[in-house]
């Protein structure tokens, strides 16, 4: 008996080791150890999600803040760059002229925003006086402008061909009685254009020393407001090339307006010229304008004068921005965008490269398109 219960003893230990295995706590423990850990990864991985996207944003900030101090450098090493170099040419000339190089040579000029210069030519006495009612300041208000606002406005022109001829006269005693003229020494013509559009820019920076120079025609109507609005936002931006961008035929036919003589250098016949801005209105910088100052001589002049101030920039490292609202239509085109709170710039007609009877209808557009007189008071600049 003793011995059958040692032997019934033995054998159930056996089996027992066989087929009763206890439960294996370590591997309880194990497991929920990795559920643990997988429950903190998941939520440090999302701490680590949303400062990543803090970051992101911060980094990104600061990239856009570096951005713009690299863009107000490169404005400003250009601008003192280009201001050196009118200087010494000023001085160059004065000495292989003879002149003596006085304290006045190198006066400050008077500081502006943007001086804007309108196209006029001898017969285009109406078309002043019509700009002058409606979207132009006049007498106190246009000096006030000035003062305050840095908005130089100025009709520009050039003498005739006969030294003191009747044509000057009368422009002389204009001037004297609006104070709104700026003369240029320059001989009055339709195929001179692009001659005296350098002339311009090169007497205007010699007077003014301003962030942009905007050249306009008589006949387009302007919201004074929205363009010095507009040019603020490119204030930073070196070398900047404003207006409604086109690149049109290269006209190789004689009998047509606008021919080009030099069609050949532009490639075969039916090619387009390269991206410009239209020449009713356009804006350059502080630095273009002193590039074409200290340049003038050897600046190529097409045919046409929008071509020609294209063609001075084209190979230069120059922002062209293509700004639509600069190249409105007349009523109902600028009417309708002004409703929608898009205020243009500028409005004319393509079909009349300026507004088509602008002396009997600028002052409909003015109605129409206009701003109002207190939004130029108002703009930040």
């Amino acid at each position: 008996m003793l011995l059958l219960c040692a032997f019934c003893f033995g054998l159930g230990m056996l089996f027992t080791d066989r087929f009763w295995t206890a439960p294996d706590t370590s591997n309880h423990i194990m497991s929920q150890r990795r559920r643990q850990d997988r429950e903190l990864q998941l939520i440090s991985e999302d701490c680590n999600t949303k400062r990543k996207h803090g970051e992101d944003k911060d980094i990104m900030g600061e990239v856009t803040k570096t951005h713009e101090a690299i863009q107000l450098l490169d404005k400003s090493i250009s601008t003192l760059q280009m201001e050196l170099a009118a200087k010494r040419s000023t001085l160059e000339l004065l000495r292989a002229s003879g002149s003596p190089v006085t304290s006045e040579t190198s006066q400050p000029r008077k500081k502006a925003f943007v001086v804007i210069g309108v196209n006029t030519a001898f017969s285009s006495r109406k078309r002043r006086d019509s700009v002058r009612e409606t979207w132009m300041p006049q007498g106190a208000k246009l000096q006030q402008l000035e003062d305050q606002k840095g908005i130089v406005i100025r009709f520009t022109i050039g003498h005739s061909a006969t030294s003191n001829s009747i044509l000057d006269k009368a422009i002389d005693s204009e001037d004297a009685q609006h104070r709104d003229f700026l003369r240029l020494d320059h001989v009055e013509g339709y195929h001179e254009l692009s001659a005296k559009t350098k002339i311009f820019f090169s007497t205007a920076v010699g007077i003014w020393d301003a962030d942009f120079y905007v050249k306009v025609d008589d006949d387009v109507h302007v919201n004074l407001g929205m363009l010095a609005t507009t040019l603020a936002r490119h204030k930073s931006k070196p070398r900047t090339y404003i207006g409604c961008m086109k690149s049109g035929p290269v006209l190789a036919d004689k009998n047509v307006k606008y021919h080009e003589p030099e069609y050949w250098k532009f490639g075969e016949e039916g090619n387009k010229y390269f991206r410009h801005a239209t020449g009713q209105i356009y804006a350059i910088s502080k630095d273009l304008a002193t590039y074409i100052s200290i340049n003038q001589p050897i600046l190529h002049k097409f045919a046409n004068e929008d071509v020609s101030l294209g063609s001075w920039f084209i190979g230069l490292e120059v922002n062209h921005i293509d700004e639509r609202n600069m190249c409105c239509g007349t009523p109902p085109d600028c009417e309708w965008k002004g409703q929608a709170g898009n205020v243009c710039v500028a409005s004319f007609d393509w079909s009349c490269s300026g507004i088509c009877k602008s002396v009997e209808r600028i002052k409909e557009v003015h109605a129409r398109c206009g701003e109002g007189d207190s939004a130029v008071w108002s703009a930040l600049i």
